[in-house]
């Protein structure tokens, strides 16, 4: 029996990969959903799913949740450049989070009074459960998220003020600088951290690329001119298809 079902999903796979390999399914096809496709070929839709899971893994195909949501033929991935930058002027907005040469869009929901787990709370110099704005923000293109980042404000800095919410409010979505200013707080500097990670299948799912497939955490921190941190966030960033470049200003004036 176990042979058998086995069988069965390399059979399930093997048939897909055909249908990409001769053209019947080019690049961005949608696949029918498991029910079709179980019918198809005469097996349960677990054969099914083990099979797409074979195919996710090897990179034919990509899945995506929410709008746009599918399984699809995936194409040769295209690189893009997300720049970083210590320039507000040069990159404002939400975290900085604009692609080169890639249209996009931000989604993004903020929440008041979340507890800070401890590993927020200590980059934010706050008590573990404090409470803080949090924020959760996806960068689409053609309605697909390509990156996801996720922010924290200690609810102190800002309860009460108009800008306590990074997305309402009468500077929604201009960034954190400009926010703190206008409560009369100054970000002086903000420090990245960059480490690696694997993709869990829920977040892989979302980006629509395979469970364990690498990405870049970027830990970013405000500061204000006294050294406090104002703000903080985990930015995720597919490595398959991001480059990210950091543009580093210098001071040219020269020194005696």
């Amino acid at each position: 029996m176990a042979d058998r079902q086995e069988a069965g999903y390399l059979r399930v796979a093997q048939a897909i990969r055909d249908r990409i390999a001769d053209g019947t399914w080019q690049p961005g096809h949608k696949l029918p959903n498991r029910p079709a496709l179980a019918a198809e070929y005469g097996v349960g839709e677990n054969t099914v799913r083990q099979a797409l899971e074979i195919l996710l893994a090897e990179g034919l195909l990509e899945s995506f949740r929410g709008r746009g949501r599918g399984t699809f033929v995936r194409a040769p991935r295209e690189r893009h450049i997300l720049p970083r930058t210590w320039t507000p002027i040069a990159a404002p907005g939400r975290l900085g989070l604009t692609p080169a040469g890639l249209p996009t869009s931000v989604e993004a929901e903020s929440t008041a009074k979340v507890a800070a787990p401890a590993p927020i709370a200590a980059r934010l110099g706050i008590a573990e459960g404090g409470l803080c704005v949090h924020t959760e923000y996806e960068v689409l293109a053609d309605v697909r998220c390509v990156l996801t980042a996720t922010s924290w404000e200690p609810y102190a800095l800002t309860k009460g003020t108009p800008v306590v919410l990074p997305e309402g409010g009468p500077l929604a979505g201009r960034g954190v600088v400009e926010r703190m200013a206008q409560i009369g707080i100054t970000v002086a500097r903000v420090t990245e951290v960059p480490r690696p990670v694997q993709l869990d299948r829920e977040t892989a799912q979302l980006l629509g690329t395979t469970p364990g497939a690498q990405a870049v955490r970027i830990e970013r921190t405000h500061y204000d001119t006294g050294g406090r941190p104002v703000e903080t966030a985990d930015i995720l960033v597919p490595a398959e298809r991001w480059d990210i470049t950091y543009d580093l200003p210098l001071d040219t004036v020269p020194r005696t």
